[in-house]
Formats: structure tokens, sequence, C-alpha cells
């Protein structure tokens, strides 16, 4: 769907307010702000509230201060807009605008997870540096679904190591985008749609990496003849598996 001008949309933490029907809420500061001073709502515009846990509420602005924005609560729609097949995105730690890229656009295309990994080639920090990386993205996964109109927040879960990620794969239909694969993605996909996919970083993953992917019964798959970058790969990879809906 092309994005098209709506109502905008704010995702209240349920740790913050919670959100009931004919109720006043004061919105969080940063929320606030962008009201008022982006998005220049006043009183008597309509907005939609959601904090995660599904559907949305319809409300409107009832007064715009000089430090703080109150809304209206109407009604609860119980709409839902997530994916039928919600896979996981299993993906190689990026450069930042890369990186920051691919969770915007995998929240975006209905992905119900993002599990970053570092790999051997992967470009990041561990300690306080992932976990600041990791809070980012959660922030970015926030703001895509309130573009976007998923009321349910997609996971963004903490770094993870190669090592570690591998051992928890076993069991589970995945498919690791390879461009040596010998079959094609949708070759691979046949009739039944992957729990995970990965992608590797900038560099690709190792030979080692690749052959600890197949001694996990990954499922390699390439996306055509040309070099795609890591990122190109993550969105063209989700955007094929949610347009091939569910399984046969």
């Amino acid at each position: 769907m092309i994005d098209q001008p709506r109502t905008p949309r704010f995702y209240i933490d349920p740790a913050d307010a919670t959100l009931a029907p004919a109720t006043q809420l004061r919105l969080p500061d940063s929320k606030a702000r962008h009201a008022a001073q982006v998005l220049r709502l006043r009183a008597g515009d309509g907005v939609v509230l959601f904090d995660g846990r599904g559907g949305e509420y319809c409300a409107s602005i009832e007064s715009v201060g000089r430090r703080e924005v109150l809304v209206a609560l109407r009604e609860h729609v119980s709409v839902e807009r997530e994916s039928i097949l919600a896979p996981t995105l299993v993906q190689a730690v990026l450069a930042a605008d890369m990186m920051d890229l691919v969770v915007r656009k995998a929240v975006e295309l209905g992905a119900a997870r993002v599990v970053p990994v570092r790999t051997r080639r992967s470009q990041t920090a561990g300690g306080e540096r992932a976990e600041r990386r990791a809070m980012h993205w959660r922030q970015i996964a926030i703001a895509a679904c309130e573009q976007c109109g998923r009321n349910r927040l997609a996971e963004i879960e903490p770094l993870r190591e190669f090592s570690e990620l591998v051992a928890a794969l076993e069991g589970a239909f995945t498919v690791a985008l390879l461009p040596d694969a010998p079959a094609s993605l949708l070759d691979v996909l046949g009739e039944v749609r992957p729990r995970s996919i990965l992608i590797g970083p900038e560099g690709g993953f190792t030979s080692a990496e690749v052959g600890q992917l197949e001694a996990r019964g990954v499922h390699g798959a390439t996306l055509g003849a040309r070099t795609l970058r890591a990122e190109t790969a993550a969105i063209a990879a989700l955007a094929i598996v949610d347009a091939l809906g569910p399984e046969r």
C-alpha cells in the first residue's frame, strides 16, 4: 500500500499511561512536542492512540498548551493490521544508517520481530553501545508502527552472538540468503513459509558460518544473479514472503 496522508497515530507505552474509552490523557513530552511543533495539531484535530496490545483508540486533541497536549479518548476499535505470516528477521548488524533502514522496513513489511546478530564480519561493538543501539532500534520500530498502522509492536531483541543464534535454530524452518545457493528463494519456499529469514552483513557470512547454518538444517536461497546489498536483500526477502501469502 502506498503511503498516504492519514490521521496521526501515537504509541502510548502502557507503563506511562492507561488507555480507556471516554477518558482524558496528557501526551508524554516527546509525543506532545511532535504533535504541537512538528505536526502542528490544534484543538479538535483527530488522532489515534494505541498501546501495542491490539486495537486502537479514536481520539481528538482537546487542548494544546506551552507544556502539554491533552487528548480526549473515545471508543476502542478492534482493528488489526498484522501480517498472517509474521516472520522473524535475523539481521547481521549493518552500518548505522542501513541497520536503521532495515528495522524500519521490516516493521512495515510485517516482521513480528527483528533479531540483530553479531557475525564475524559485522560492524558492531558490545556492552553499553550495543544496548544503546538496541534501544534506538526499538524507537525506530515504534515510529514505523505509528506510520504504517500496526497496533502491535514488532519486537526488537537484544543483540545476539552468531553461535548463540545457531544453537537456537534447530527444528524451525529457516531460510538464509546466500549468493551462491543453488536454489532461488521462491524454489526454497515452495508450499511452506519460513519462521525466520537470515540476512548476512555487508561482507556476507563466512564459509565457517555457512557451514554452521547448513549443519543446523537452514535452507540457503538466492535472490538472483545480481549481488544485492544486505539491506536490499532483507527488504526484498520480506516483501516476497509477504506477497506469497499463507502456506498452501
